[in-house]
């Protein structure tokens, strides 16, 4: 089985074959979690998720071959019940004393940068409503297009692009022209993995 959409098909009649969908996509759906609402929430999140696929299986849209984006639409409505948590956790970003200059050394200059213009942004961030922040952090950390955000979220394309324009035009910089991009929320290592937590 090479897809996820022939997987996904398998465990209908045999369902221990659901187990190589978390193994594909725990670490992304984790890693996505964490940043949206702290690792204290990430296990409860990872586990509800997939709980609720598993149960969803059979209405799974199989000409769909990656299960990413429709994972990550049932973690982001997972995590509205985190709402509040996660308002807390962009308060502390904006709030967070830069690393020490030891944990520095361990991380790009790149990344560096991102972390403090994601310390500048997150009371903004943190101002959006859910639904601009579902579609930004969608795209942003989820790594989706726009069609895949509209099919995770189950909205129109067209309300994808609408919310990200006006997300993009909300965090602008003061005085500028054009709008702000969005590239300080790279994405982390990919070394970081739902299992190294600790």
């Amino acid at each position: 089985m090479s897809n996820d959409s022939e997987i996904i098909g398998a465990s209908v009649d045999d369902p221990t074959v659901f187990g190589a969908i978390f193994e594909r996509h725990a670490a992304a759906i984790g890693g996505y979690a964490r940043r949206r609402v702290g690792i204290d929430a990430v296990d409860d999140i990872l586990s509800e998720t997939f709980l609720i696929a598993f149960k969803r299986r059979e209405s799974y849209d199989l000409s769909r071959e990656s299960a990413r984006p429709w994972l990550l639409g049932i973690a982001t409505k997972v995590m509205h019940r985190y709402r509040r948590t996660e308002v807390r956790e962009w308060r502390a970003i904006a709030t967070a004393e830069p690393e020490e200059v030891a944990s520095h050394e361990r991380r790009s200059d790149s990344r560096l940068d991102a972390s403090a213009a994601l310390r500048a942004l997150a009371p903004q961030i943190a101002a959006l409503s859910q639904k601009e922040r579902d579609v930004l952090l969608l795209h942003a950390w989820g790594d989706l297009t726009y069609e895949q955000i509209a099919d995770a979220l189950r909205v129109p394309v067209g309300t994808v692009r609408s919310r990200l324009n006006r997300v993009r035009t909300k965090l602008a910089p003061a005085g500028s022209q054009g709008q702000a991009r969005l590239t300080w929320m790279a994405k982390e290592d990919t070394n970081e993995s739902v299992g190294s937590r600790a």
